[in-house]
Order: structure tokens, then C-alpha cells, then sequence
């Protein structure tokens, strides 16, 4: 039997992480606005520059009039829900296959979360899984564009126009990814950002919202700013908010990063496409796939594994290159999010359950049998680590690895 751990003529190459500064753009130019800022004695957004240039910064790259930036990926969820001000009981359509902090915000706002299934190939929601569950109550749609790869926006917004409904674009893992043509995050009606550790680009923590609505900004700033009026002539705290603002030390770090943020995509884009070139052909193993009208910037890259092919699926794959040293992930998420216990226990506010007991029945539904596409999807998917400091060399090596590994499982299944 062939092993899977690379023969010492062949030693085993370190991969860059973007959990530390070898997968990472961090450098001289973060150092220089930090030093501005710490200099100036001014490290909070309502008084000083850096949080200010950003927003105008990322607005004018994303071609909107509005951008607000935020402590994080999850308050630009909350704050773009919050500018909505649904009543309590509302209905919000979102995906299966998502961080919790996506979800949460919908729970926080009093509002219930109805989740779509997803399509295989992409682990995203489609028109058709979102328009299988609208209801009288649905209020707003929440899409997530997972690993960088764009949703069919085209068909949801046509759907959401029809029942005249607000879409939320979550694309904290998509930065200037596309669909035919469009940016995501000015597709919709709001658009939210991650700014997290291993996101494009990062702050450690922080998010942005944008949105061409000037209504809708004016309620974002307010809510991430404890709803207080700030430049008003008779400021209030107007309703009920959190503060939620970024830092000038995030401000700094962030306008450094966004000047990066194109070569990161571009680097990321052709890394990927260069190891699916590679990948072709390996039996068992399928590459991400992408809409011909799509751009997918690659937060991560994700291989489809079939169990028939390759014994022990995903988890003997992802055991096996981890001997490569190749920290990959199978199955993205360990279960759809409707099975984490505050769906299934409704683990709230004390011993309330709120706001599931205004839910109707059907809305909790969690059925496995209605979520195909979900299990089918997480069953077989292995997310590759990515960042934009792969080289060739990298690439050879992943590629080796995966061809070795794949090998190895195909001949325990013969």
C-alpha cells in the first residue's frame, strides 16, 4: 500500500497561512497609518480621518453612494436587518450552509429565520430554493455568495422584485466577485462585508455595509452609531441601537489593506484557475464550479469528493493531506445550521424561546427530507485553505498531494 505522507526526497512544503503574516498582505503601509493615528492621540471614528477614507474608499471602488464600516462581518448583517426595521415575527429567507454570525442578527432583530435549500455545485441558495419557501410573512432575503463564488442574482432579484422584497447580499467571503457583470454587494439592497481574519482582506475584525438607498444608509449610520445623531442639530438617541463602529485603529489597517485589494483578488483568481487546470481528470474529484457569467474570487477553494470513488469521502481525504501538512476543512460546516441547538433547543432570551414563539409552524420546519441540495452539498465538499501569496510551487505541491491522497483512496476501494 502506497502512503499518503510525502517521501523524504520530496520534503514537505510549508504552506503560506492567512492566519499569520505568511498568507497575508500586512505591511509597511498598515505600519505608516497606524503610526498617524497613534500619533494623532484620535483613535475613535466619530472624531478622526482613517474609518471616514475608508468608507469613501470602498464606496467609490464599488461604484455606490453609501458606505458604513463596522466592528464586524456579523454587525453588517444586524446593521443591514436593522436599517430594515422589520416588525417582530417577520419572515427572513436565508441559506442552510452559513456562518452563525449571519444568522443571529435575524434572532437579535425579532425576526425568523426561514432557510432555502441550496444548489449542489454551489452550496447556494437559487431563485427556485427561495421562491419554495415565501410566505405571506416574508419580509427579506438574505444571500450568502459562499467561498467567493457568486449566486444566480439575476433570477432572486427578479423574484424579490415580484413580491417586492429586500435583498441582504452577505458577501463577507466575496469581495469584488461578479455576477454577469454586476459587483455582488450592488446587486441587492444592501450589501455587507467581513473584515476578519482570513477574509481578502482583513482587520482582524470589522465589517462595511453599502447600499445605493439614502434612507437606508441614514438608518445604518444611526444604528451603528446607538442610533445618536451625529451632526444633527437636535441629536437624540432615535431608537433602539448598539455601537458598533470600527476603530481608527481598524480605519488605518483597512484603508491600507483596500489599496491591496485588487492584486489580492486577481492573485487568488489565478491561483485557482491554475490548479483547476491541474486538477482535471482526477477520478473522484470534482473542481469548484462557476457560472460562465461569473467571477468567483476564491475566499477558499473547494473540491467535490465522491465517496464512491474515494473511500472514507471527505474526512479520509482531509486525513490524509493533513500528513501533506495541507489544512483543509471537510465539509465546510459539520451540519446545516438549522440542526445547531439554538434553532433546535430555541435557546434565546432566558426561557422565552422569543422570537420562535410568533413563528408559524411550517417556518420551523427542519425536516432533512426538505433540504436535499444541504446534506447532499456539505457530504461531499472539502474546502482548501487559499490566500494570495500561492506559488507555483505551492500549487505543484497541493496538486501532488491531492493526486497521491486520491490515488491511495481510490486503490482502498478496489
Amino acid at each position: 500500500m502506497k502512503s499518503s505522507i510525502p517521501h523524504q526526497s520530496a520534503s514537505r512544503l510549508s504552506l503560506p497561512s492567512d492566519q499569520d503574516a505568511a498568507g497575508r498582505t500586512l505591511g509597511q503601509e498598515e505600519l505608516e497609518l497606524l503610526g498617524e493615528v497613534i500619533g494623532s492621540g484620535v483613535l475613535t471614528c466619530t472624531k478622526g480621518s482613517m474609518t471616514r477614507s475608508f468608507e469613501k474608499d470602498f464606496a467609490r471602488l464599488l461604484g455606490v453612494p453609501h458606505a458604513h464600516a463596522c466592528s464586524s462581518g456579523s454587525a453588517a448583517i444586524h446593521t443591514a436587518l436593522a436599517a430594515l426595521d422589520l416588525e417582530p415575527g417577520s419572515e427572513v429567507i436565508t441559506t442552510s450552509i452559513t456562518d452563525m454570525g449571519a444568522l443571529t442578527p435575524i434572532l437579535y432583530q425579532g425576526a425568523i429565520p426561514v432557510f432555502a435549500d441550496v444548489d449542489v455545485r454551489t452550496c447556494n441558495v437559487t431563485a427556485r430554493s427561495v421562491e419554495a419557501v415565501l410566505s405571506e410573512r416574508t419580509r427579506a432575503i438574505i444571500v450568502t455568495h459562499l467561498f467567493g463564488n457568486p449566486c444566480e442574482m439575476s433570477g432572486i432579484m427578479e423574484l424579490a422584485r415580484r413580491h417586492e422584497l429586500p435583498v441582504i447580499e452577505d458577501c463577507a467571503q466575496a469581495f469584488l466577485a461578479r455576477s454577469r457583470g454586476e459587483l455582488v454587494g450592488t446587486i441587492g439592497t444592501i450589501g455587507c462585508f467581513s473584515l476578519q481574519q482570513g477574509k481578502h482582506i482583513t482587520t482582524g475584525e470589522g465589517g462595511i455595509v453599502v447600499t445605493g438607498d439614502a434612507t437606508l444608509a441614514r438608518r445604518m449610520f444611526l444604528f451603528i452609531n446607538k442610533a445618536w445623531g451625529y451632526g444633527d442639530a437636535e441629536p437624540d438617541h432615535y431608537f433602539l441601537a448598539l455601537n458598533y463602529r470600527m476603530s481608527e485603529l481598524q480605519g488605518a489597517v483597512a484603508l491600507a489593506q483596500l489599496g491591496k485589494l485588487e492584486e489580492v483578488v486577481q492573485s487568488r483568481i489565478a491561483a485557482a484557475r491554475s490548479l483547476t487546470v491541474r486538477l482535471q481528470g482526477v477520478p473522484g474529484i470534482e473542481t469548484p464550479w462557476v457560472d460562465p457569467d461569473h467571477v468567483h474570487t476564491y475566499w477558499k477553494y473547494c473540491l467535490r469528493v465522491d465517496d464512491r470513488v474515494i473511500r472514507g469521502g471527505v474526512v479520509g481525504m482531509a486525513r490524509l493531506l493533513k500528513d501533506w501538512g495541507i489544512s483543509c476543512a471537510p465539509r465546510y460546516i459539520q451540519k446545516p445550521a438549522f440542526q445547531c441547538a439554538v434553532f433546535q433547543k430555541q435557546r434565546t432570551f432566558g426561557t422565552s424561546r422569543y422570537p420562535f414563539t410568533l413563528a408559524r409552524p411550517e417556518a420551523l420546519d427542519y425536516d432533512k427530507a426538505r433540504f436535499p441540495g444541504t446534506f447532499a452539498a456539505l457530504e461531499g465538499i472539502l474546502m482548501l485553505p487559499w490566500n494570495e501569496h500561492y506559488t507555483e510551487e505551492h500549487l505543484d505541491y497541493i496538486t501532488e498531494a491531492i493526486h497521491q491522497t486520491a490515488e491511495q483512496l481510490r486503490e482502498k476501494n478496489t
